[in-house]
């Protein structure tokens, strides 16, 4: 009996998604739990898979189409009802015995990202060498960088024939006009998930009364403790002590003294929540994702610094899930890494506060009446002025600058 392949339920805030690429071409046999078709979210690519045997008997939604939950993308029929040849197709000769058809090439496991990248590089992906259990886009990546072999060397060519007299040369033609400059313009869909980010961003600022207060930190105390635990801490651990980590525990522990930064607005009531799930933003080329340490008050040092750097690497490779960017209380970013000295970062909706972290440089800085040079990083705030007072987010900030100007404070708040 014909079963639909339907949009599956995507997780909270996901309605809708695209259509990105077929897997299975009409007329294919499929089996329990082939994949069929990518879709493209918001947050995250979705394969959708076959849910029993048959064949891929119709494709109702091409590539590149919109559509939302539940709504049809394809048919999956009984292997007996697969189109049959056209009458014209006259059958293969009788005379010999046919030779057997190869047998397909088993199907490749590979993230979705994987293989839209290996699309994009026009890449082999049954070529590619898999660092786990998938084919991630780091592996594409590394495959597209690795040289090409060395084509044998080519033999020598026969000596040419003596040369005839040269003709007397012909006048120069006139130099040519200088091209002109390129002025050519291409013009390129908005990703699923640009598009998403794009509407996100102006009805925050539409919908929210964001303000942004600024301040400083020395970066003094943090930077040595890192100098002086860097080998010890990667070696007891098995990863690198961050500065992440260090804002992480801060904010946790500013947001327990001024928990309306921890909240939402619902209508006209505000849900002050009372766990601790810090957004954590990553840009990847195909935008800024947030996955979010959940229970972040609950983690250590090395517990923040794990989940951070597994979240880096999901998202290079393409394997973040809609669990890791699900809900997130407040957020952090950090423009820094890319040199950024200052920005005003924007409300990561419906949370009401967010982060701003920036690159560290060394500036004079006036110390028990004289002038220093000191690693110092602006901070920033951005709140939602709706719920969050000016008085209540410029001390929420000055509370973050002392603790991680103190980091011995830090393991107080523990």
């Amino acid at each position: 009996m014909p079963v639909n392949i339907v949009v599956p339920e995507m997780g909270e805030s996901i309605v809708d998604a695209r259509v990105a690429r077929w897997i299975k071409n009409e007329g294919d046999a499929v089996a329990t739990g082939d994949p069929l078709v990518e879709l493209e979210t918001d947050k995250v690519d979705v394969e959708v898979s076959a849910t029993q045997n048959g064949v891929l008997q119709k494709i109702t939604q091409p590539v590149g189409a919109d559509v939302k939950i539940g709504e049809v993308l394809g048919v999956i029929g009984d292997s007996a009802a697969a189109p049959a040849k056209k009458a014209d197709e006259a059958p293969a000769p009788a005379t010999a015995k046919s030779a057997p058809a190869p047998a397909p090439a088993a199907t490749v496991a590979a993230t979705p990202s994987a293989r839209k990248a290996a699309r994009e590089q026009n890449v082999d992906l049954s070529s590619v060498k898999a660092d786990g259990p998938r084919v991630t886009k780091a592996d594409i990546d590394r495959r597209v960088a690795a040289p090409a072999p060395a084509a044998p060397p080519a033999p020598a060519p026969a000596a040419p024939p003596p040369a005839a007299a040269a003709p007397p040369p012909a006048a120069r033609p006139p130099a040519a006009a200088s091209p002109q400059p390129d002025r050519r313009e291409t013009r390129e869909r908005l990703s699923k998930r640009r598009a998403t980010i794009a509407r996100r961003l102006v009805e925050a600022q539409h919908t929210a009364a964001m303000l942004t207060t600024f301040n400083e930190v020395d970066m003094s105390a943090v930077t040595a403790i890192r100098g002086r635990l860097k080998e010890s801490f990667k070696e007891t651990y098995g990863v690198n002590l961050g500065l992440t980590s260090f804002f992480v525990r801060a904010t946790v522990a500013a947001l327990r003294e001024f928990p309306r930064l921890n909240a939402e607005i619902h209508g006209e009531d505000m849900v002050l929540k009372h766990y601790y799930d810090i957004g954590i933003a990553v840009g990847v080329p195909e935008g800024l994702v947030v996955p979010v340490l959940r229970d972040a008050d609950r983690l250590s040092f090395a517990g923040i610094e794990a989940g951070v750097r597994d979240f880096a690497k999901k998202a290079r490779d393409g394997a973040l899930t809609l669990e890791d960017l699900r809900g997130g209380t407040f957020s952090i970013t950090n423009g820094g890494v890319f040199g950024s000295l200052m920005s005003t970062p924007i409300l990561n909706p419906p949370q009401v506060g967010i982060l701003g972290l920036h690159a560290i440089k060394e500036r004079p800085v006036g110390v028990n009446g004289q002038v220093v040079l000191r690693p110092m990083m602006y901070i920033a705030l951005t709140y939602d002025h709706r719920i969050v007072d000016g008085s209540e987010a410029v001390r929420f900030l000055v509370r973050i600058k002392e603790l991680v100007e103190d980091p011995g404070a830090l393991l107080v708040q523990a």
